[in-house]
């Protein structure tokens, strides 16, 4: 594997880069006390959700639905109707009688995380990707365990933290379990894994494809400040989001990554733009992106995403070229020399509850699972896409990694009634990065 992140910054999760994507992890000696008791089966492990959002409630779900020595018994959210909503609809799922959330466990407010973060053994991270780097290295220093949604920050500084926090989980053996799903589908892992092992010859080009329609919008209601209207409309703010490419084309470029046996391109150039989205309400956020991705072999990908609403194409798809045949990833196939297909065996193959099994399991037998650097890795992957089509300007891995650019004002200081940031549309040419 060829290497740009700094050795010290990278070397550290050797021994957790598992070709299967998380299922495969070598036991680690050494577990915390509270490892030790959890894996004696009865004990029970008291989860804390921090981003009440549909993911975060999803992701909450999951980790009851994964082991019935689950509790969930705190709840934070920037807003405390969102924190509210979430419990009432857990607590009427069919995972209800392991909620434990009491009206003075549901916190609110920029510090809610705090009070969670004292209740739990493992904090579920599901908020504005802008406050991942915060909340993770909070979580590391109070010594917990961690499921870290994508994308895990928002530009160069907020990616070199959770490098930083990740290492220094890996020395308390604390897990760090990625939302990057896909590579806890078993499905994507037998593609994938056929792929490593050569069914394609040499790989000669690369696509991915994230083509939607539009998302939600909150819209803007009376009494809220312009911090609140940002924070509740977070996905159209690069400072909150760092665009879809980051927030929701990562999984296309993590896949790729995967398939690359977690080697990532050394450079890229990019265009983007707002065709469809052109409307104040949508902030600074471009609605499509096309990107192209260089290999140091010099192998290209090119990728492209959008989020056009009542356009009638739709693509997730992610296409691998080689000198033996060709793959569809996304549709767990390949042609060629050596051709095969999955076949639906009725086995329920659910992502985001499998690497939620996958989690639990593992922190019953004290085995650790850190997927801090394929994290960040994909993180900073779309990071540098985004950067080349608001620039104008070819990007590399190793700018993109040491820039000093902060997208946003100071996380840890945040305030509802400050100024956000005012969003200004990259002009790719006259934008320019530090």
């Amino acid at each position: 594997m060829t290497s740009r992140v700094p050795p010290t910054r990278r070397d550290f999760l050797k021994t957790s880069g598992a070709a299967l994507g998380g299922l495969a992890f070598a036991p680690m000696a050494g577990a915390l006390p509270n490892l030790a008791l959890h894996s004696q089966g009865a004990a029970t492990i008291k989860v804390g959700l921090i981003g009440c959002g549909g993911r975060g409630s999803g992701a909450a779900y999951n980790a009851l639905a994964a082991d019935p020595g689950v509790e969930l018994v705190a709840v934070g959210d920037v807003f405390r109707d969102m924190a509210e909503n979430a419990v009432k609809s857990l607590a009427e799922s069919d995972k209800g009688s392991q909620v434990k959330v009491t009206p003075d466990r549901v916190f609110s407010g920029l510090a809610a995380y705090k009070d969670v973060i004292a209740a739990s053994d493992v904090v579920l991270l599901a908020t504005t990707p802008a406050f991942r780097p915060l909340h993770l290295r909070a979580c590391v220093d109070a010594g917990k365990h961690t499921f870290v949604e994508k994308p895990v920050a928002v530009d160069g500084p907020g990616v070199r933290d959770v490098l930083e926090s990740c290492r220094l989980a890996k020395q308390k053996n604390l897990m760090v379990m990625s939302g990057l799903c896909y590579r806890y589908e078993r499905k994507k892992q037998q593609t994938i894994q056929r792929i490593q092992d050569g069914a394609l010859g040499t790989i000669h080009a690369m696509q991915c494809t994230y083509n939607t329609g539009g998302l939600w919008h909150r819209g803007r209601q009376p009494g809220w400040t312009e911090m609140e209207y940002q924070l509740r409309n977070w996905l159209y703010f690069t400072w909150l989001s760092a665009d879809h490419l980051a927030e929701q084309h990562i999984h296309s470029l993590d896949k790729i990554a995967w398939a690359m046996k977690d080697e990532y391109p050394v450079k890229c150039v990019a265009s983007g733009g707002r065709a469809s989205r052109t409307d104040e309400k949508y902030g600074d956020a471009y609605d499509h992106f096309n990107t192209v991705y260089e290999w140091k072999s010099g192998l290209r990908l090119f990728s492209s995403c959008r989020q056009w609403e009542g356009a009638p194409s739709r693509d997730v798809s992610d296409w691998l070229f080689g000198t033996k045949g060709r793959a569809n990833v996304q549709g767990h196939e390949i042609w060629g020399e050596n051709a095969w297909r999955w076949r639906d065996d009725g086995t329920p193959d659910d992502m985001y509850q499998n690497e939620h099994d996958v989690f639990f399991a593992r922190l019953r037998k004290g085995d650790i699972v850190n997927n801090g650097q394929y994290m960040c890795d994909s993180t900073l992957m779309a990071i540098m896409g985004r950067m080349a089509a608001y620039t104008g300007s070819e990007v590399t891995y190793d700018a993109a990694l040491h820039s000093q650019e902060k997208l946003g004002p100071e996380i840890a200081t945040l305030t509802l009634d400050q100024a956000p940031p005012r969003p200004v549309v990259a002009v790719p040419g006259i934008t320019k990065f530090s």
